[in-house]
């Protein structure tokens, strides 16, 4: 299994959205789903075959595209490399 790791999760968890937003209802566990998202990417399944252990597959692929549109995930990872730029991990030709 390739989940994100107890290593992993606190770097990216603080840089996700608010997973109880102030209207609506809260969102399914943020960690799940981006597993979820993360498996489908690693086995190029549909989403229609996600494990049942990342939650509904139509909340993971919502999210998913919730996120596109959004421009999340392009926020998430500007933020991730700035932080490996910070810690001098980031090598900026491979990148």
């Amino acid at each position: 299994m390739r989940d994100l790791t107890e290593r992993q999760w606190p770097q990216l968890q603080s840089i996700l959205p608010s997973q109880k937003p102030e209207v609506e209802r809260p969102n399914e566990d943020h960690r799940r789903i981006i597993n979820g998202i993360l498996w489908v990417n690693r086995t190029g399944a549909t989403w229609r075959d996600v494990p049942e252990r990342y939650g509904p597959w139509s909340t993971v692929a919502s999210r998913f595209y919730r996120w596109r549109k959004a421009g999340i995930w392009h926020q998430i990872l500007e933020r991730l490399q700035q932080q490996a730029d910070v810690a001098g991990s980031l090598d900026w030709e491979m990148h």
